[in-house]
């Protein structure tokens, strides 16, 4: 941007489109290419890709890192393979009164992951009060600062550590996706990295404890969460519960438009592969960063790691729901994205209730609206500099201002145009300014928008500027406008353009598009439309949720927390027939192309267990003695700071003897470092053997078995190994049809290939035959050894690695007991279910 507005369409042209509202919204992918900007992108630039300043990536398409990475991932679905989505209704999208209800009578324990600013948290904060309508619990886990907001909300928190501010300040140092020399040389990244893993561990917690307050025993039934909080997928898989993904910006490929945070050059043939394609590459660079700190947390809750090139992709690969939160009038939903995908619209709260200070009514009384210029959760590198152009450029255009101090503390001396606030809801604001200028993020950016406010974005990183580009391209605003290009003069033009009766006009039109939607209802009918009815359901007690199963001949019986503490607490032997019981399963198995890549990633893996183990003689002592020093110390400090404390509150002596023995008695860090060293030494022939009899041939019966895909076979599914038991089953079945379509196929497959194709068809089916006849029989025979003991080896690992389940099952059974306290029964209510119970154990025999 160098002060021009060339999204600013003529005065007729606005006139024209604002006499009707009727039209549609645009597509996003003529919004994109119109905003495009190609003098933007960074000349002489060389790579598969490269990070610019403003947070976008330029990703090179005809570099061959690039193109070698596109045989790797997914395809692209063909579009007419999903159901058309819906067409943007311009009376009402979604109207809660006349929407045909969704029946949902169970009652669940919600947990909401969101990680960010309070702009982030708010929309979930609307979600969740929505939620509880319908009588679920639900609980929002998130910073610690965060709690007051939550509780006020009338929401259960759970804090799961991270410092928003400092993630915002280290996203304005760094607002790419790949940090700078010198954050790295600062020590920024692994401090950030440490964040991350501690939010990640705070986020189990979130699932499993109580509530820290109240004392009351929680554990989720279902997920919520935004994709950058990253625990959600691993925590659902660990306790087997559905997980649902919300967003306020597009995150799942298509083909329609590029990732909002890529810019695509030297695209030769199809654009719309490399639409689709750049959502990966976003996804792999976000993955590289962080995948070794996300995997050493999966291993503290006891679930394997996920393959370098299957994180990236892991929610569309499990297939799960996703619901973006922004509305359907600025952004359709593409053609190609799947039936689990909605678009819903920008989620609103209740206006809270808010007592103005009298200096903000007397300054709002005193003149014309004036303009709002905030940055929110933005930690400014130079507030004073920053403060200065804003002032400097509401001087130069006229306008009246309220500042908004935010975490930056723009704070200065109020005059007869200038008003500075603390905390103030936007709610109640900016109905009564003329314009808004922040920094884009999506909680503020809606609620500008909500109230017709014409609106400047001042874009520092992740979707600013793709909300800017959207507001600049309706006509409500001027094209965004990036502080590194922020003057007085840049800023006050972008201010004048605001003030424009076109702009407020457009602004007017977007706002009615917007009242019509229901966006929190409308995610809350995403969200129960996708949850797997069937599965949850308490056999015995219909609005609860199952967590527990009782098997009975070849069925089983699903049972609720209270259902099991009642039947227990009348019949004590069903205790030892109680397992846990899985709502939605999530096995994740490494992709595998064919049998060469298959297994040479398998060997590699294995090698690098087997030097990790060797490396770990050295390294893992180092860290072990290094983190319990580090615990000492802190324990030290804290018992000193308890001795001081209880010494100035009585002159009681203080007897230390019994704590001093039991620190005695604890390992001391050098033995601590020696054990570590041991252990590591220790899992170096495992890891060899499980590699060389489990993972390698694993992978190469997955190879042979997936390969057909890659000449247009279809390639059966015999189910997902979980145990033993599945793994024989699973091998069975693979060496029996392996053995059958590999002979088969020679004549089957150019007989189905005539039928569609004619002549040509007898050749390319005899070809897909004579490559059938080598990998199928080739699944068979490794597959036969291989499922079986990859079952074998789950089963053991099971066995061995049970204390997460433990957890899980002594929460579950807690709050089954408070929540036996709480409802008491009567003595006809227990008979009336034990009656139900035994009926169903009669009939499932």
């Amino acid at each position: 941007m160098k002060g021009d507005q060339k999204s600013i369409h003529s005065d007729s042209t606005l006139s024209e489109d604002f006499e009707s509202d009727s039209l549609p919204p645009p597509r996003y992918d003529q919004i994109y290419h119109a905003s495009h900007d190609p003098e933007t992108v960074e000349p002489g630039v060389e790579g598969p890709y490269h990070v610019r300043g403003d947070g976008r990536v330029d990703i090179d398409f005809n570099s061959s890192v690039i193109r070698a990475f596109a045989k790797c991932f997914p395809s692209a679905p063909d579009e007419d393979s999903q159901p058309a989505p819906p067409a943007y209704d311009t009376k009402r999208p979604f109207d809660p009164d006349t929407a045909p209800k969704l029946k949902w009578t169970i009652k669940l324990n919600i947990l909401i992951q969101a990680v960010g600013s309070r702009g982030d948290i708010q929309p979930f904060i609307a979600l969740g009060t929505e939620l509880q309508r319908y009588g679920h619990r639900v609980r929002l886990a998130t910073h610690d600062m965060f709690a007051a907001f939550v509780r006020k909300a009338g929401l259960e928190f759970y804090p799961i550590g991270g410092d928003p501010a400092s993630l915002m300040a280290y996203m304005v140092k760094n607002p790419s996706l790949m940090p700078s020399i010198k954050t790295i040389m600062s020590g920024e990244i692994g401090r950030k990295r440490q964040m991350v893993a501690e939010m990640l561990s705070g986020c189990w917690n979130s699932c499993v404890q109580p509530d820290q307050l109240s004392g009351e025993p929680f554990v989720a039934d279902a997920i919520i969460a935004n994709p950058p909080s990253f625990a959600h997928v691993h925590c659902a898989q660990a306790l087997g519960i559905p997980v649902h993904l919300m967003f306020t910006m597009p995150w799942t490929s298509t083909r329609s438009f590029p990732h909002p945070l890529a810019n695509l050059t030297n695209v030769d043939e199809s654009h719309a592969a490399a639409n689709y394609m750049s959502y990966h590459v976003v996804e792999l660079m976000t993955w590289q960063g962080l995948g070794d700190v996300i995997n050493d947390w999966r291993e503290t809750i006891e679930l394997e790691p996920i393959n370098f090139m299957d994180g990236p992709a892991l929610a569309q690969m499990l297939k799960v729901p996703f619901t973006y939160c922004f509305s359907p009038g600025l952004v359709p939903k593409p053609k190609d994205w799947p039936e689990y995908v909605d678009v819903c619209g920008f989620f609103f709260r209740d206006a809270p209730a808010y007592s103005p200070e009298p200096g903000l009514v007397d300054f709002l009384a005193a003149g014309p609206p004036p303009v709002y210029i905030g940055f929110g959760s933005i930690v400014l590198d130079d507030p004073a500099k920053m403060l200065s152009t804003i002032l400097g450029a509401v001087r130069a255009s006229g306008v009246r201002a309220i500042i908004s101090k935010g975490w930056s503390d723009l704070d200065g001396d109020a005059s007869e145009n200038i008003y500075y606030i603390g905390d103030c809801p936007h709610e109640w604001l900016f109905p009564r300014v003329a314009a808004v200028v922040h920094h884009g993020g999506a909680g503020t950016t809606a609620c500008g928008l909500r109230n017709g406010r014409p609106t400047l974005v001042c874009p520092f990183f992740g979707d600013q500027p793709f909300w800017g580009h959207m507001i600049a391209n309706a006509g409500a605003g001027p094209d965004p406008l990036p502080p590194r290009y922020m003057t007085v003069d840049t800023l006050a033009a972008s201010i004048r353009f605001l003030m424009r009766r076109e702009t407020a006009l457009a602004a007017e039109v977007i706002a009615e598009r917007i009242d019509r939607e229901q966006g929190v209802q409308a995610a809350v009918t995403s969200f129960h439309k996708h949850l797997p009815l069937e599965t949850m359901q308490c056999d015995l007690i219909p609005d609860q949720p199952a967590v527990w199963a009782i098997k009975s001949g070849r069925t089983q019986i699903k049972i609720s927390k209270l259902a099991a503490e009642i039947a227990i607490s009348q019949r004590s032997s069903l205790q030892k027939d109680l397992k846990i019981h899985k709502t939605k399963p999530m096995i994740i198995e490494p992709v595998r192309w064919d049998p060469v890549s298959g297994s040479t990633s398998a060997f590699m893996a294995t090698t690098m267990d087997i030097g990790g183990c060797l490396t770990g003689m050295v390294t893992e002592p180092i860290k072990a003695y290094r983190d319990e020093k580090r615990r000492q110390d802190k324990s030290a400090l804290s018992e000193t700071s308890t001795e001081t404390a209880q010494v100035a509150e009585s002159s009681a002596s203080i007897d230390t003897a019994a704590s001093t023995k039991s620190r005695g008695k604890e390992p001391s860090a050098g033995s601590k470092a020696a054990l570590a060293g041991a252990k590591s030494i220790g899992w170096l022939a495992p890891k060899a053997i499980k590699g060389m009899t489990v993972d390698i041939p694993l992978a190469m019966a997955e190879g042979f078995r997936t390969a057909p895909k890659l000449f247009g076979d279809e390639v059966r599914d015999h189910g997902k190994v979980t145990g033993a038991a599945s793994g024989f089953t699973v091998g069975g079945k693979t060496f029996a049809c392996g053995l059958y379509d590999g002979i088969a196929g020679l004549g089957i497959q150019p007989y189905k290939d005539y039928k569609k194709s004619g002549a040509v068809g007898i050749a390319t089916g005899l070809g897909k035959g004579l490559a059938g006849l080598v990998t199928k029989p080739g699944a068979a025979i490794v597959g036969a050894w291989a499922y079986p003991t990859a079952g074998i080896a789950k089963s053991v690992r099971s066995a061995m690695y049970d204390k997460s389940r433990k957890l899980v099952e002594t929460q579950r059974a807690a709050e089954g007991q408070w929540l036996a306290e709480q409802q008491r029964w009567t003595g006809s209510q227990v008979i009336a279910l034990m009656e139900k119970f035994n009926e169903l154990v009669s009939k499932k025999k």
